[in-house]
């Protein structure tokens, strides 16, 4: 039975939708998802989980879980490019494995100080982990099977009906606010009127058009390949153009091809599919099909509105993207982050209802920056065309490769190291932040600067024991007071008490961390990103109540 009243209604339980569950159940908000697929997803979509998004599954209390699915601990995560698979290595962008990462991440500084770095696994997976944490929380209700057939904003409250998706009784839903999660094309989000804005059909020799995706098993891979394993493996030659996935490190693997002129996906049988792979590979490695089909390359689209009313969208109701860098799935993670906590302070009556305009303000020129740098990557990537003598065995043939492989191993760097993308992300402007007059640092992809200047990221430090700043923040609202001699925190305490937000008030006496915020208190909200800093906590209340819309 799906429950007839919740505080907050989901269409879509992919990513966005389930993070959003998880995130407000931990609050004690009551949640009901339903989703017209039968279950989490059976093709490996997305591949990479970025840092900050693993701290996202930190700070919920599951990174290790996500770090363990997919690959095998001691998998190299690789970026390799090669002729085909079997031929000519061109170049590679090594990156640790798993067990690697959680080795290496406490001795990273700079650009890198992080409380997780990067995993490559795919989205199928953490589909499934995501259902698995959300379905266990009191007021959670995951519903797969479930189609949305119409919504309705109320005033004071919204409603969907709903039917099973393989016919039966529909029944009407009710609660306080909805979310559609429901994908690119979002009934929700045309329900709203809304438009996506930016460019389609950007047209490119490869990752631009019509793509086909392959999800398939070959076990003989590993044995056949006279390389090294790599997670992301790219062919460059000029007949198929592709780029592939391992997605268990055991033999499947998800495989993307540029469709050429000729070819009609509607015509393409399993037998054709399997020498489109076998094409890249340059031999004859068995593979079995799990599925297959068409989807579009060239995609740079952001909806122009995120809200109405009671409803918002969020992951690909609200931008498109072409997948180089790996952008789209977490950019939808952190629009379910951001949400979350102002709905949830919202229906608990601690911050205004002005507050949720901020979602949109915060979240529009986040997705408009990340498919701008998506776009960059594909350009970079499908604008540089193979010369026609790169597989010749000729010392033509050794001149082409070697230039192909530097540009390549150059491109595979400016992609996967994107410190810059990964934890650069601002929301300068919002209603939602305190500014102090401070100007951050630029927003460059492959750099990044930690800074305190409120609306960012707050810089991270390993405190000592193994432990992240990040692991002693609140779940809530944490006020930090740095250096050996903060002032007092007694004003935040009171003013947090009096709108009824929890607040954690941390002491870090190292100079590091004053030195590194460059102030004397730093107020984090509960998305994990500097809401405030300064020198006094005199202007409190005010403080707070900006914060949390009351004095918006």
């Amino acid at each position: 039975m799906l429950p007839r009243e919740s505080d907050v209604l989901v269409v879509g339980g992919g990513p966005c939708g389930l993070m959003l569950a998880n995130e407000l159940g931990r609050r004690g908000v009551s949640v009901t998802i339903v989703d017209e697929k039968p279950g989490t997803a059976f093709n490996p979509q997305a591949n990479a989980t970025q840092a900050r998004t693993m701290e996202h599954f930190r700070r919920l209390g599951f990174a290790l879980e996500i770090r363990k699915a997919g690959l095998p601990p001691d998998f190299p995560t690789d970026i390799a490019y090669f002729t085909r698979f079997a031929r000519h290595e061109l170049g590679r962008f090594k990156l640790p494995s798993a067990r690697e990462a959680t080795k290496a991440v406490t001795g990273l500084s700079g650009a890198w100080s992080a409380a997780e770095l990067p995993h490559r696994v795919s989205q199928k997976f953490v589909e499934a982990e995501l259902r698995r944490q959300a379905e266990k929380l009191p007021g959670v209700s995951v519903n797969y099977g479930w189609r949305m057939v119409a919504c309705r904003d109320m005033d004071d409250h919204v409603e969907i009906d709903v039917e099973p998706s393989n016919g039966g009784p529909c029944e009407t839903l009710r609660g306080a606010y909805l979310l559609g999660a429901d994908g690119a094309r979002s009934a929700i989000r045309q329900h709203l009127g809304f438009r996506y804005t930016g460019e389609t059909g950007i047209r490119r020799d490869f990752m631009g058009g019509r793509m086909y995706a392959i999800y398939l098993r070959a076990p003989a891979f590993y044995e056949m390949v006279p390389h090294a394993p790599a997670w992301m493996n790219v062919s460059f030659n000029q007949e198929r153009r592709a780029f592939m996935a391992a997605v268990d490190g055991r033999g499947e693997f998800a495989f993307h091809t540029q469709l050429r002129a000729h070819e009609d996906e509607e015509r393409i049988t399993e037998d054709d599919a399997r020498a489109m792979f076998q094409a890249a590979c340059g031999a004859p490695i068995p593979a079995d099909v799990l599925s297959r089909g068409g989807w579009t390359a060239g995609h740079c689209l952001v909806a122009d509105h995120f809200r109405k009313g009671r409803i918002f969208i969020g992951g690909d109701a609200a931008h498109l993207f072409t997948p180089t860098g790996g952008l789209g799935y977490n950019t939808a993670v952190e629009d379910a982050v951001n949400l979350a906590w102002k709905l949830a302070a919202v229906l608990k009556g601690q911050a205004s209802p002005q507050l949720l305009d901020s979602y949109e303000l915060e979240r529009r020129p986040l997705a408009v920056r990340n498919t701008s740098y998506a776009r960059g990557f594909a350009d970079s990537l499908g604008h540089y065309a193979p010369a026609a003598e790169i597989e010749d065995d000729s010392p033509a043939g050794e001149t082409a490769r070697a230039q192909a492989g530097e540009y390549l191993a150059s491109h595979g760097r400016k992609e996967f190291n994107i410190p810059g993308i990964t934890f650069g992300g601002r929301y300068d402007g919002s209603p939602a932040i305190v500014g102090d007059g401070t100007a951050p640092p630029p927003d460059t992809a492959n750099n990044y600067i930690p800074t305190a200047c409120p609306g960012g990221r707050p810089p991270h430090l390993w405190i000592g024991d193994g432990r992240s700043l990040y692991d002693v923040f609140g779940f809530e609202w944490t006020l930090l007071c740095l250096g050996a001699h903060p002032p007092s925190s007694d004003a935040f305490s009171a003013a947090a008490q009096r709108l009824g937000l929890s607040l954690k008030v941390v002491d870090l006496p190292q100079q590091a961390a004053r030195d590194l915020y460059e102030a004397d208190l730093a107020l984090i909200r509960p998305d994990q990103i500097v809401g405030w800093r300064g020198s006094s906590a005199d202007a409190a209340d005010g403080i707070l109540r900006r914060l949390t819309g009351w004095d918006a």
